[in-house]
C-alpha cells in the first residue's frame, strides 16, 4: 500500500486517487499553502470535490468548545481555513470509512491493505466470493491477486496444499464456512504495472479515414471476463465438484481447477 505520510501532495496536485493517501490534518496543512495562491479561488470548488470524495467535510458554524468536542469525540479533526481575505471558517474532516464492499472503488482500492480487504468482505454477510457481484469483483481485482477454493473443512489444510503454499507467498486468507466444507479467498497486493493496450491494424484496402496508428480503433479484449451467468449452489458441492481457482499439485487431491481470471481492462 501506499505511504500514508506523503508531504509532497499539494492542493494543485490532488486527484481522488490520490487523495486517499493523505489524512485529515494534511488537508489544513495544504489549504494554508494553498492561501498564498492566486489560484486558490478559482479552483476551491474543485479542490473541495477532490476532497469530499474522500472525506467527510463539516462547516461548524457555532464555534463553541462543546459543539468542537463532540466533532472530536465521533472522530473529527478540527482546523481553520480561509476562504478568501476576509474570511475564516472552521473545518471538521473525517476521512470516510471503508467498510462494506460497496465503499470499495477504483480509487481507493489501492489504499487499503489485504488485511483490511478480507475485513471488509468478510462483512458480507459471510456470503463469499461469488456473492460479489461482478463489478465489485473486477473493482477489488484491480488491486489485488485474488485465489479462491472450496474443500472439506478436513482437508483445506493438508500439509502441502494450496492453503499452506499461498500463506507462505504472502497471501491473507478468509475462510468462510459452509456447513462441513469451507471457502477459502486468498488476497495479495498487485504490484503497480502499466498495462498493454491491444491496437489491431487497419485493413489498408478498406478506406476506414485512419491516417495512422494513434486514430486507429482500440479493441478491448474481454476474453477473460467471467461469464455473469455462473452461479454457484452450495447444495450441489459433491467430492467431485471441488472448485478451486488455482491447480492442486497431482498426487494431492484429484480435483478440475478453475481460474477466477484478473480483469484486465481497467
Amino acid at each position: 500500500m501506499k505511504d500514508n505520510t506523503n508531504k509532497t501532495v499539494s492542493l494543485k496536485s490532488l486527484t481522488k486517487g490520490n487523495v486517499w493517501n493523505i489524512q485529515e490534518n494534511d488537508i489544513f496543512r495544504m489549504w494554508e499553502a494553498a492561501e498564498k495562491e492566486s489560484e486558490l479561488q478559482d479552483n476551491m470548488r474543485h479542490y473541495i470535490d477532490i476532497l469530499r470524495s474522500a472525506f467527510e467535510i463539516e462547516e461548524i458554524k457555532v464555534d463553541k468548545p462543546e459543539v468542537i468536542k463532540k466533532y472530536e469525540d465521533r472522530g473529527f479533526k478540527v482546523g481553520q481555513i480561509r476562504i478568501d481575505e476576509s474570511t475564516k471558517i472552521k473545518w471538521a474532516v473525517k476521512k470516510r470509512p471503508i467498510v462494506r464492499v460497496t465503499d470499495l472503488t477504483y480509487e481507493n482500492i489501492r489504499y487499503i491493505s489485504a488485511a483490511k480487504l478480507m475485513e471488509v468482505i468478510d462483512r458480507n454477510f459471510g456470503g463469499g466470493w461469488d456473492s460479489l457481484s461482478q463489478s465489485i469483483q473486477d473493482i477489488i481485482q484491480s488491486g489485488f491477486d485474488i485465489s479462491t477454493t472450496t474443500l472439506p473443512k478436513d482437508r483445506l489444510h493438508n500439509p502441502g496444499g494450496m492453503y499452506e503454499k499461498k500463506v507462505a507467498d504472502g497471501f491473507e486468507v478468509l475462510e468462510i464456512p459452509k456447513g462441513t466444507w469451507v471457502e477459502a479467498i486468498f488476497a495479495k497486493v498487485k504490484p503497480i504495472s502499466e498495462k498493454p493496450r491491444m491496437k489491431f491494424d487497419v485493413d489498408d484496402s478498406a478506406d476506414e479515414g485512419y491516417e495512422d496508428d494513434e486514430n486507429a480503433p482500440e479493441i478491448e479484449d474481454h476474453y477473460n471476463d467471467a461469464d455473469d451467468d455462473d452461479d454457484y449452489d452450495e447444495d450441489k458441492l459433491t467430492e467431485e465438484s471441488y472448485r478451486t481457482t488455482i491447480e492442486e499439485d497431482p498426487d494431492a487431491l484429484s480435483i478440475d481447477a478453475v481460474e477466477v481470471a484478473d480483469d484486465d481492462d481497467y
